[in-house]
């Protein structure tokens, strides 16, 4: 039977539990599997990815909680990692080799970046960055051994929303195979895969664990790319605390109620933002002015509570009046949690092709679960200080 989102995100990655007829699969220590027999031995060996025949290939516990994110993405496999960041490594190593190239949307994530500069320059891989509203325009990019495009949708600092379907139809006609960070839309709102993507990363660390306690990264793979993930992630050998893979799985069973609720507290502070007189633009995917809101309203069905703002006026350096003394927006780089928190930001330094351009500094917020009579006080308290030294 097709279940509807929030009946599957109950359901979902449950087997350890029914074997043991309880509600929650148990947290399954273990480096070593025992075998009933030598034959029972050499089929785990054969089998060595799909039949954990050693703690780095899983438990029970990391087993459920890969099936449920697999089954909330649509996806043949997928793979735990131990940040968003090993999973985003992991997701370019799996289908790059030397001598390839890559292209990479100039709106990502600064860390991604690093690694295609530091690490894949290392090994061989040349990469070229797009701006992230090109589309199919994308296509002029490509050269002879171009075999892999990354994108992130929206950007998580500038919120350019990418255009999946037209990138994707572009880079298979070529043969190159597509990796989206799709964090944002955590699956619930957006699901990479179905859009045209064949690895979709998620950084698990923000909307599925959902309690800022707990590092986790994610890769399903389409049946194109299964096999490759699968290959890499073994060589690699990667892999996750089962006390992690709990934590992940069981804030898993709230995601659809926290993001309905980070979705409605974010509209309302974006909105008030909009209004304010010391703010020149918000960089929200719902909102009409931000880059690439057409395809948000066509791929997307809600959104989350990350979003960005930029001041009218102003320097980086006086931003400390603004945010030293927020109550309820404390700083810091992560985001997904329940609380909310704020992020100076300085697009400036990492970008290529599209260079940034603001009159005045652009600051990130997540907006939590706290009430939003209480965040729009914080705020404007806030903005009531910068005023006096900008």
């Amino acid at each position: 039977m097709a279940k509807k989102i929030e009946t599957l995100l109950a359901t979902m990655g449950r087997d350890g539990a029914k074997l043991n007829r309880v509600v929650n699969t148990p947290v399954y220590h273990a480096s070593t599997v025992m075998f009933d027999s030598y034959a029972d031995m050499r089929d785990g060996v054969k089998n060595l990815d799909d039949k954990p025949f050693y703690g780095r290939m899983g438990t029970p516990t990391t087993r459920d909680l890969e099936d449920a994110v697999c089954e909330l993405e649509g996806g043949a496999v997928t793979r735990l990692f131990p940040s968003g960041m090993a999973a985003v490594t992991v997701s370019l190593l799996s289908v790059l080799k030397a001598g390839d190239h890559l292209l990479m949307s100039d709106s990502v994530y600064e860390p991604s970046k690093i690694i295609a500069k530091s690490l894949l320059k290392r090994f061989g891989v040349e990469t070229t960055y797009f701006d992230p509203l090109a589309g199919a325009d994308i296509a002029a990019q490509f050269k002879d051994n171009t075999k892999a495009v990354f994108l992130e949708t929206p950007g998580s600092l500038t919120f350019e929303v990418q255009d999946i379907p037209a990138i994707s139809k572009v880079a298979h006609e070529r043969g190159a195979y597509v990796i989206a960070d799709c964090t944002w839309g955590a699956s619930y709102f957006m699901k990479g895969l179905e859009l045209g993507a064949d690895l979709s990363v998620q950084a698990g660390t923000k909307y599925y664990v959902g309690h800022s306690d707990v590092m986790m990264g994610c890769i399903t793979a389409n049946e194109r790319t299964a096999a490759k993930l699968k290959r890499c992630r073994m060589d690699l050998g990667q892999t996750v605390a089962p006390d992690d893979a709990y934590l992940t799985l069981r804030g898993m069973r709230t995601l659809g109620i926290r993001l309905e609720q980070h979705q409605k507290n974010a509209l309302t502070v974006a909105n008030w933002l909009e209004k304010h007189p010391m703010v020149d633009r918000v960089l929200y995917p719902p909102l009409e002015n931000c880059p690439g809101h057409d395809i948000f309203m066509r791929d997307f069905t809600g959104a989350s509570g990350l979003l960005s703002f930029v001041l009218k006026n102003g320097a980086y350096a006086d931003l400390g009046a603004l945010a030293d003394d927020m109550e309820l927006f404390k700083m810091g780089f992560s985001w997904g949690g329940f609380e909310s928190l704020i992020c100076p930001s300085d697009p400036t330094g990492f970008r290529h092709i599209t260079p940034w351009q603001a009159n005045g500094p652009l600051i990130r917020l997540h907006i939590g679960l706290e009430h939003t009579d209480d965040l729009i006080e914080d705020l404007d308290r806030g903005f009531s200080r910068y005023k006096k030294v900008s």
